[in-house]
């Protein structure tokens, strides 16, 4: 089934809607200049109530690697995801836990043929894929805005066969289906696409994002 996250929570509520609705995974950012921002003692108070089985997975934007891995173990997180420059130094980043990196789907899109450092990200302990998202260097990501998802295929099938693929940038639960037949990730992330503001998720545009994934899902099965 594909991997479905929910990402910038702010609260215990939203939480346990993406998890009762059956995403995957929760997000939570950690990048001072987001509107969906928190505190590691929140994520922790947070995590502590929600089921061992949902990942939980922290966003940082060029934090170091000694921060990044301080804050994961405060906060309890099982996963964390790169969102920065981090890419080009990958192998400082073999964290304890599993690990994402994402890409500028603009930056790849204008000329750049594979992240510098990408080659020794399959080969540390923890690697877990790459996120791909319309974000730009001044806003990393909750931009709202979807990629050039037609003009990407043959990027994300190029990553595809190196790693597992988790797109985002733009999803709602209109559109989700429609990236996933072009794209057949291994996993989505929404952010803004579920949201009433920003940090305040909508439950019934979190319940319908999860259930259009999971048709998808079926319709493939068959």
């Amino acid at each position: 089934m594909t991997w479905v996250k929910i990402c910038g929570m702010t609260n215990l509520e939203d939480a346990l809607c993406a998890v009762e609705a059956g995403a995957d995974a929760v997000g939570f950012v950690f990048y001072e200049k987001s509107p969906r921002c928190v505190t590691v003692e929140t994520a922790r108070e947070i995590c502590a109530k929600l089921p061992g089985s949902v990942e939980k997975v922290g966003v940082f934007v060029n934090e170091s690697p000694e921060r990044v891995s301080a804050m994961t173990d405060r906060a309890e997180l099982t996963a964390a995801q790169l969102h920065g420059d981090e890419y080009r130094s990958a192998d400082r980043y073999a964290l304890q836990v599993r690990t994402f990196f994402s890409l500028s789907i603009p930056e790849c899109l204008r000329g750049f043929r594979g992240p510098v450092g990408f080659s020794v990200m399959p080969r540390f302990p923890g690697f877990a894929g790459v996120l791909l998202d319309s974000g730009t260097p001044g806003l990393r990501g909750g931009t709202g805005e979807v990629f050039a998802w037609e003009e990407s295929r043959h990027l994300v099938r190029y990553l595809t066969s190196l790693c597992p693929v988790v797109i985002a940038g733009g999803l709602t639960p209109a559109n989700v289906k429609q990236a996933t037949e072009l794209l057949s990730p291994w996993g989505v992330d929404v952010v803004s696409g579920v949201e009433e503001r920003p940090g305040k998720k909508d439950p019934e545009k979190v319940r319908a994002f999860v259930r259009a994934v999971r048709e998808w899902d079926r319709r493939t099965e068959r």
